[in-house]
């Protein structure tokens, strides 16, 4: 029997969109899924029939129809902020997974059309629906090129490499203020409230270093 291929190179054939709409946080979790067997090849719209026949092609297994609860293969298109209407919240920022949206709080934020992906993830959290999902015009050949495709996997890497950083930066100072917490206590009288105090401090404590132990496992090299 043939080993079955790895995440790497069926995340290669993947359009790099980070979507979502197979259900998976992105492109790579939906390949390391398909890698061990446990999603089928018809879960990303757009990659396309073209897409499922390459995946099919790749592991060995029948081509079938693209699963229509995922969504429906369409033109590739991109996001657009409507200027006019845009008040500067932040959180089509925050949503996109390939850093593709540029701006500053309480100031016009702009997409860079030639890093969006058309993923869509920017809509939702728009409080004013100021962004709109436009097709291409005109259409590229091909849909996706390999540039493209590693472009946006990297910088959907470098994001959450970011993230992780950040995040840890932040319960690493939560971590030293709450140890500090801790040592001034022993200053205090052994009482009912001493001990409340403790066993909160110690909750938070380790609440942080559940959430520095899952970021590493997801990010190796972050912490």
């Amino acid at each position: 029997m043939m080993p079955r291929p790895s995440a790497e190179a069926i995340d290669e054939l993947l359009p790099q969109t980070q979507c979502r709409r197979c259900g998976y946080s992105g492109c790579r979790p939906y390949a390391e899924a398909m890698a061990r067997g446990e999603a089928p090849i018809n879960r990303c719209p757009p990659g396309g029939s073209e897409g499922v026949g390459r995946l099919a092609a790749l592991l060995g297994v029948p081509v079938i129809a693209l699963d229509p609860a995922c969504g429906f293969e369409g033109p590739r298109s991109v996001a657009r902020i409507e200027a006019e209407h845009c008040i500067g919240c932040t959180k089509c920022i925050q949503a996109c997974p390939v850093d593709a949206i540029i701006g500053a709080s309480k100031r016009m934020h702009t997409v860079i059309a030639s890093l969006c992906t058309g993923c869509d993830l920017c809509v939702p959290p728009c409080p004013v629906d100021c962004i709109v999902i436009e097709p291409l015009t005109p259409q590229p050949e091909p849909v996706w090129s390999a540039g493209e495709q590693r472009g946006a996997r990297d910088r959907y890497h470098a994001r959450a490499r970011r993230l992780a950083r950040v995040a840890g930066e932040r319960d690493q100072r939560l971590t030293t203020r709450a140890s500090a917490k801790l040592d001034a206590l022993e200053t205090e009288a052994a009482d009912a409230e001493t001990e409340r105090k403790r066993a909160v401090i110690e909750a938070a404590l380790a609440r942080a270093r559940a959430r520095a132990a899952e970021r590493a496992a997801r990010n190796p090299g972050t912490g």
